[in-house]
């Protein structure tokens, strides 16, 4: 996968962080991208500079994956359709943000899924990155 480079040259580390740990300085600009506000997570406390929800999969899809590592493979496919057809502007602007942070290194993508390898922020990483 190709990574994500601002216009001063400088690759984008998109990291993962799972929503409930606790943010650093250096983070860069935090994006949570699930749809539903984490349970028992407090807005002010969250330390987020984006909620991007219309990112997350459309509420069918996250139901009927229900976090089942065997429906992975299929939930990736699915979820990669739903990006496709969604709003380009959207897509767009996170891309962009994503170029702007570059001189930064960072922009981390927050979830609040237990499962750190098989939720939909790895799929929406590996997305922007292939969109490069």
């Amino acid at each position: 996968m190709a990574d994500i480079v601002g216009s001063d040259g400088h690759a984008l580390q998109q990291a993962l962080f799972w929503f409930y740990e606790s943010a650093a300085a250096d983070d860069g600009h935090r994006v949570l991208v699930d749809r539903i506000w984490p349970r028992g997570g407090a807005k002010r406390d969250a330390a987020l500079d984006e909620w991007c929800k219309d990112l997350a999969p459309s509420k069918e899809l996250r139901q009927w994956f229900g976090h089942d590592r065997e429906r992975w493979a299929q939930f990736c496919e699915r979820y990669r359709s739903e990006l496709d057809r969604h709003d380009a502007e959207t897509i767009n602007k996170l891309r962009a943000q994503a170029q702007a942070q570059a001189q930064h290194g960072k922009l981390p993508l927050l979830f609040a899924a237990r499962d750190t390898e098989c939720n939909n922020a790895v799929v929406l990483k590996a997305y922007l990155e292939d969109a490069q």
